[in-house]
């Protein structure tokens, strides 16, 4: 049979790349395509070699397993070889029952025959090892390595608490080799990588973050100072043995898989808890579904379930074929690693002003869904990727996890592309985009002006605590900005009945209402209108401060950093952020149109009020608490009228309390008063208080 030049060229250019990636994930622990990349070339090897098996070499990496042993550990040759096993990738019920239907040709079984007994059990993405017990005492681990021969890593896998240094119970083996998978939490890993960046930006050399916590749990293994290792937060499940003492020599004797792994857990050996015993094809697959469903509320990562026959008899029957055992297979979930390009670098503005980059990617199927958009969080992760528009680039989506571009394949960069930067403007308005001084986020500040936050700004200036306006919902909201109804804030005021009649499942009475609503809102109060405008770092509190202590809102849109930084409890972040958010014409403009009188405004109004410097007020440096119902005082109007008074109002009492307020049914902070010795008043006397002159409400 003859063979074409081009197939013997791609069989030998891919046979190059599989060793070179094999060699970069294995050996140096530091991957540069992701594993679904690697399987999908190894796949087209497999199958060119058997469409032309006279080009089937023995170094092929189809016929092994892994790298070869990192120079600088000393080899160990494993008795019984670590093989690989089969992979189904179909992410439906099909690669179960397929591999059930194999088993079952293989066995001579008929359709009427019982079901296939098979252990399923989680596919750990980590690091495989062997574990040599001799006489009950760990004397040796190795890595995978090619299969044949791995890695002596003894004194590092000692570090590892999970594992045993000594097997429990009288009834061990004389010789047992356990195999099982070192991995990382992804809570540790997320420490780890925690840790590793602070030390990056301290300036430590020779220092980097990891992809992935299987790629931290590798490097870890593979460090030649045991001191490093004991330093990474490493964990161990088994998951089945080499070789073990005979039954002729005084060994056990086992009739199914499961009853192995029952003796490991007996003998101190931690197993994963979901793994389970299924009849047939249909329980193997409830149980890929159900880990499927929960993969990613793992604490640790997985690619897959595996399955394998449970009766050791029928395993040794079917036996293997090539680098594979017959009574096994691997069924992977979709790949939540991917490879693909980046086609442009975009800012997207979200509904508060924090300023996002995103990956726009060429097209590309990850974590069971086509992935065009990633997530790069902020320009300091886009920055420390150093992620390029151009770039070939790893995709990872977990679940509903938002895609984020893990890393970037350097090696494939042939173009010139500049490193990202933040626009110094928002990409939707115009108005100049900030961080603040400790943050990691840019965000715009054209609050009231900008389209990207037109919903958010119209709900929280709505709600109750701020314009109080009824009837001003979210799905309200959507309808009047989708609809192209309200562009900024002033429009709500200069709706009229036919524009809001109009809108989709809103009627006439409710409309009216809403208009009501909005009359109503006019009247408010300064610091109320100071919260309602989403000045970032404003709340409640700092907007009654500002108020009590300018007065007049011209007072506050004109001050300096300085003259903020003179009202109690603003600091400098809440006094530069008030100061560049009425620095914005835009928004001064929108604030403008809301207080000035019709026509050509709203004519939203509050009484003015004299600044503290000109006006003591008779709670100034007093702790109120409210408890229990008041007769005709609400909750909230209480609140306001001591905070007007220069009060403060606390949620709980203590010796630094001035007063507590009771109502009825006062529960115990009343109790707590009393004990303390607090001064307790009812309705009258805190209307007698908030009347008291100056200088005169103290005990």
């Amino acid at each position: 049979m003859t063979t074409s030049p081009t197939v013997r060229e791609r069989i030998d250019a891919l046979r190059e790349l599989l060793h070179h990636h094999a060699h970069r994930y294995y050996v140096l622990d530091d991957p540069e395509i992701p594993d679904a990349e690697y399987d999908r070339l190894l796949r087209e090897l497999q199958a060119l070699e058997e469409e032309h098996p006279e080009l089937l070499t023995p170094d092929s990496p189809t016929r092994r397993v892994g790298g070869k042993p990192l120079e600088g550990f000393a080899k160990v040759r494993h008795k019984v070889p670590m093989l690989s096993i089969r992979t189904e990738t179909d992410i439906e019920a099909t690669g179960a029952r397929n591999f059930d239907a194999r088993v079952r040709r293989e066995l001579g079984l008929a359709e009427a025959d019982p079901p296939v007994e098979y252990v399923a059990e989680l596919k750990f993405d980590g690091l495989a090892v062997n574990l040599r017990y001799e006489h009950g005492r760990l004397v040796q681990a190795a890595t995978r390595g090619d299969g044949q021969v791995g890695e002596d890593v003894t004194q590092n896998i000692r570090t590892i608490g999970q594992v045993p240094l000594q097997l429990q119970g009288r009834d061990a083996p004389a010789v047992l080799e356990v195999r099982g998978e070192v991995y990382m939490r992804r809570d540790d890993f997320e420490e780890l990588n925690e840790q590793q960046r602070e030390k990056i930006a301290r300036g430590a050399k020779n220092e980097k973050t990891f992809v992935n916590p299987r790629n931290a749990a590798a490097g870890a293994v593979r460090q030649l100072d045991p001191a490093i290792t004991r330093q990474r937060p490493l964990s161990f499940y088994a998951y089945g043995w080499g070789e073990i003492t005979p039954p002729e020599q005084g060994g056990p004797a086992f009739e199914t898989h499961h009853q192995v792994l029952q003796a490991l857990k007996a003998w101190g050996l931690p197993l994963s808890s979901r793994t389970r015993v299924a009849q047939g094809a249909d329980e193997l697959i409830a149980y890929h579904q159900e880990v499927g469903r929960i993969r990613d509320q793992l604490p640790f990562d997985i690619d897959g379930v595996v399955y394998k026959v449970n009766s050791l008899a029928l395993q040794r029957r079917l036996g293997f074929v090539t680098r594979e055992p017959r009574w096994a297979v691997a069924h992977k979930f979709p790949a939540q690693e991917q490879l693909t390009t980046v086609e442009s670098i975009d800012v997207y503005v979200g509904r508060t002003g924090k300023l996002t980059p995103v990956a726009r990617l060429a097209p590309v199927f990850v974590g069971g869904v086509t992935v065009t958009n990633a997530t790069l969080h902020n320009e300091d992760e886009a920055r420390r990727k150093d992620v390029r528009m151009g770039d070939t680039v790893i995709v990872r989506r977990a679940g509903d996890v938002i895609p984020e571009v893990v890393a970037v394949v350097v090696d494939k960069r042939t173009h010139a592309s500049p490193p990202f930067a933040m626009p110094s403007r928002c990409p939707v308005c115009g108005s100049e985009a900030v961080r603040e001084e400790g943050e990691v986020d840019h965000r715009c500040t054209g609050g009231l002006f900008c389209g990207a936050q037109r919903k958010q700004a119209l709900l929280h200036f709505a709600q109750r605590r701020a314009m109080d306006i009824e009837g001003l919902g979210e799905k309200l909201v959507d309808q009047l900005v989708d609809g192209g109804v309200i562009k900024t804030l002033p429009d709500l005021y200069r709706m009229g009945l036919a524009s809001l009649t109009a809108l989709e499942r809103m009627g006439e009475k409710s409309a009216q209402n809403l208009l009501a609503g909005l009359e109503r809102s006019k009247s408010t109060t300064l610091p109320r209108f100071l919260f309602a405008l989403g000045i970032r770092h404003v709340g409640e509190s700092t907007a009654r401060d500002l108020a009590r202590h300018f007065g007049r809102l011209h007072a506050i849109m004109d001050a300096g950093v300085d003259q903020l930084l003179q009202v109690p409890d603003v600091g400098p972040v809440v006094a530069e952020s008030i100061h560049t958010f009425f620095q914005q014409p835009h928004n001064r403009e929108v604030v403008e149109q809301l207080q000035k009188p019709p026509p050509d405004g709203c004519g939203v109004h509050w009484e003015e009020t004299e600044p503290a410097a000109a006006a003591v007020l008779p709670l100034a440096g007093k702790t109120v608490v409210l408890t229990g119902t008041l007769p005709t005082l609400g909750r909230e109007e209480a609140k306001e009228l001591l905070e007007a008074a220069g009060a403060k109002v606390a949620g709980s009492v203590s010796k630094k309390t001035s007063y507590v307020v009771a109502g009825a049914e006062a529960g115990s902070k009343l109790d707590k008063a009393r004990e303390l010795g607090v001064p307790v008043l009812d309705e009258d006397g805190l209307r007698a208080l908030l009347q008291a002159p100056p200088g005169r409400a103290g005990v």
